[in-house]
């Protein structure tokens, strides 16, 4: 006879979205001060439950665009990691898998769904106790930021927080805010634009800032997410961290 086994248990899922961007030379997080139970008025990510029918992905812009006001994903977005399901909301076993988003600074238009108001926060002041954030975003928040420092490292998403077309020393200060870390600038200004793959000089300048016209550079074309190339080009050599940096 054929063995017998148990049901599958049932239990929610949901997304929650980290978004990190730099503004100011601040590595930020994206939070939501939170409108409901559990933990109302408390900081946390975006994210909600799942929707019948509804993929991962899909369900993670949702959520960004219904609790931020944020319709079109700028960036970079996949996905980070599993968490739970057991012990980590207060209502009963809810597993949430959780997104990375690495974006140039844009402005959050709204609050709503379930969130009473979002804004960027230093991650740093989440990181080191200064403000508490809902569940176990902290630790999800931490993931995120040793994902990101690796991503920086290996491929070309330091551009993905930048806009369209930047300064080297614009890409510098992505690398300085996320490793935590001051960068010597004639290095790394040999190794971003010696790095095969990287960057393209777009042969356009800087004007109307303070001090001498900079070289204007863009991802180069073949590390440009696309469809059936969700993760860019690795870089080769990497941009590695100086070591020591945790």
């Amino acid at each position: 006879m054929p063995k017998s086994y148990p049901a599958p248990a049932r239990f929610p899922v949901t997304v929650d979205v980290v978004a990190l961007t730099v503004s100011e030379d601040v590595l930020k997080v994206l939070l939501i001060t939170r409108l409901i139970e559990p933990f109302r008025g408390a900081l946390a990510l975006p994210g909600g439950f799942v929707l019948a029918g509804e993929d991962l992905m899909t369900a993670a812009g949702r959520e960004l665009a219904e609790e931020t006001g944020v319709e079109q994903i700028p960036g970079y977005l996949e996905q980070l990691g599993s968490y739970g399901p057991k012990g980590r909301d207060p209502r009963g076993d809810v597993l949430t898998v959780a997104h990375l988003l690495l974006a140039p600074n844009f402005p959050v238009l709204s609050a709503g769904s379930d969130a009473e108001h979002a804004a960027w926060y230093p991650v740093s002041q989440v990181l080191e106790g200064e403000l508490k954030i809902a569940f176990d975003h902290e630790r999800i928040l931490a993931d995120a930021l040793e994902r990101a420092k690796s991503k920086l490292e290996y491929s070309p998403l330091g551009a993905a927080f930048c806009g369209e077309e930047f300064t080297i020393a614009q890409l510098r200060a992505v690398y300085e805010a996320v490793w935590g870390t001051r960068l010597d600038p004639r290095n790394f200004h040999r190794k971003a634009t010696g790095t095969p793959g990287f960057l393209e000089d777009t042969g356009k300048m800087t004007t109307g800032d303070a001090g001498r016209p900079a070289a204007l550079f863009r991802l180069a074309q073949v590390a440009r997410p696309s469809a059936g190339q969700p993760t860019p080009t690795v870089l080769n050599p990497p941009l590695m961290r100086p070591r020591g940096d945790a």
